[in-house]
């Protein structure tokens, strides 16, 4: 591309990615308007008003290994510190439930996951076994299968125990790629373990967001990229895309000289297609998707959990839909009492209607933490994002960021990558996307 700074770049869309190509295109002198047809920035990773209060669309977790959207945090003005609970890797459930209490200390790999092995409660000795063998074959392995298959496939070739498959792997599975261990990307589930468990200790953190998902990054990240110079208009949708004279003409004919489309791929397939590029578009359409949904709980302020989050057992015989639960209190004591419960892959437990999930996972909650006073919350609110992600399955073909077309880059969680939809996917695509367009090549 020629001189950065006499180049105008439209990005479309400004969910995580978007807000990622953005800031670095604005780093790199580039003149950026970041455009975003919803009202709140921020994509599937957004705040929502919910009962006047400002909570998420959907309860996230963050890990040490996400080190693009964390370096990205940083260059915009956040606190990465400050701005998220950072706790050891840990898979503990609400005791006398059932489950299990795993949690890594904090020492050098790989000996926080032989301590924390030795030290886990729930878990027999078979269970434990198989744990280390699938850590050290996975390692021996470099973390990578010659033929993708599914998670369920990869447990049973290595001889995982029922117990240890219910209460780790499938939760891991689904919290991860959002989709069932039986369908679910070997290979991609892999990746997402060589990032967290197979690195260093702080790599394996969970990070839980203090702020609403839209301050954490996609507020600043517009306010950055104002101030180098750039614009941000919300509630401005791109209908469509034409090429003209070597550069890109958007909507009523305003000329850029390219464009990042990082909108989801039903959106983004309608502009490729507009743009000359129907092969990618047509990879976007064969794409299947999983929803999520979380349910918010209100109850009194002095309504906490002895933990700020706790893995549940599912079991939809029983009407036990909730996979996590966090205390919100204890992220933001604003919301003193709120508890936020998630539930991945929720397809199947959003069939009986939200007031009927809603009282499902009270019930739960009631039964598994033995507090039936949970039973009754306050107030309940039922968000469930329809495309939250897409299906993550073996061997699944993601387009590149690369359109083919010059000046026209593609971001979002679900191009060519070794990870699933999930915000670090995101933002490194939006991060390749816009170093595509920079380089010295074009």
């Amino acid at each position: 591309m020629a001189d950065a700074a006499a180049v105008t770049v439209a990005v479309i869309g400004a969910g995580w990615a978007g807000c990622s190509a953005a800031v670095e295109l604005a780093r790199a002198g580039c003149k950026v308007s970041l455009f975003e047809a919803a009202r709140t920035l921020g994509g599937r990773a957004r705040a929502v008003e919910v009962q006047g209060r400002q909570l998420d669309n959907g309860q996230h977790i963050l890990l040490g290994a996400y080190k693009e959207s964390l370096r990205l945090m940083r260059v915009v003005g956040i606190d990465t510190g400050a701005a998220m609970l950072h706790l050891p890797l840990q898979m503990r459930y609400p005791k006398d439930s059932g489950g299990m209490d795993f949690v890594a200390p904090r020492l050098p790999a790989p000996l926080h996951l032989a301590i924390a092995l030795l030290r886990a409660d729930g878990l027999d000795f078979a269970d434990k076994m198989a744990l280390a063998r699938f850590s050290s074959t996975a390692r021996w392995m470099d973390w990578r299968l010659h033929t993708d298959c599914s998670v369920s496939e990869l447990l049973e070739r290595y001889d995982q125990t029922d117990r240890l498959i219910e209460l780790m792997w499938r939760p891991l599975c689904l919290a991860a790629l959002n989709t069932a261990p039986e369908r679910a990307s070997a290979q991609v589930f892999l990746a997402v373990l060589r990032d967290s468990l197979g690195a260093a200790r702080s790599s394996s953190d969970m990070l839980l967001p203090r702020l609403d998902l839209s301050a954490l990054f996609p507020v600043a990240a517009a306010a950055f990229v104002e101030s180098r110079g750039g614009s941000v208009r919300a509630g401005a949708k791109v209908a469509s895309l034409a090429a003209d004279k070597g550069g890109w003409l958007l909507g009523d004919g305003e000329p850029f000289d390219a464009v990042v489309i990082a909108t989801p791929p039903p959106a983004a397939a309608l502009l490729l297609e507009q743009a000359g590029a129907p092969e990618v578009a047509a990879a976007l359409g064969r794409f299947e998707y999983e929803p999520i949904t979380t349910c918010y709980l209100q109850y009194p302020a002095s309504t906490r959990l002895e933990l700020p989050f706790y893995a549940l057992r599912d079991n939809a015989a029983s009407g036990h839909w909730g996979q996590f639960v966090f205390d919100r209190g204890q992220l933001d004591p604003a919301q003193a009492g709120m508890f936020s419960v998630v539930i991945s892959a929720s397809g199947a437990a959003s069939e009986p209607g939200r007031e009927a999930l809603a009282q499902a996972v009270a019930g739960q909650l009631a039964a598994v933490l033995q507090r039936p006073e949970l039973a009754r919350p306050d107030w309940v609110q039922v968000i469930s994002e329809k495309r939250a992600t897409f299906a993550c399955t073996p061997g699944l073909a993601r387009p590149p960021n690369a359109t083919g077309l010059a000046r026209l880059a593609l971001a979002g969680d679900y191009t060519a990558s070794d990870y699933p939809a999930t915000i670090e996917s995101a933002v490194r695509s939006g991060v390749a996307a816009a170093r595509l367009l920079t380089s010295k090549s074009k």
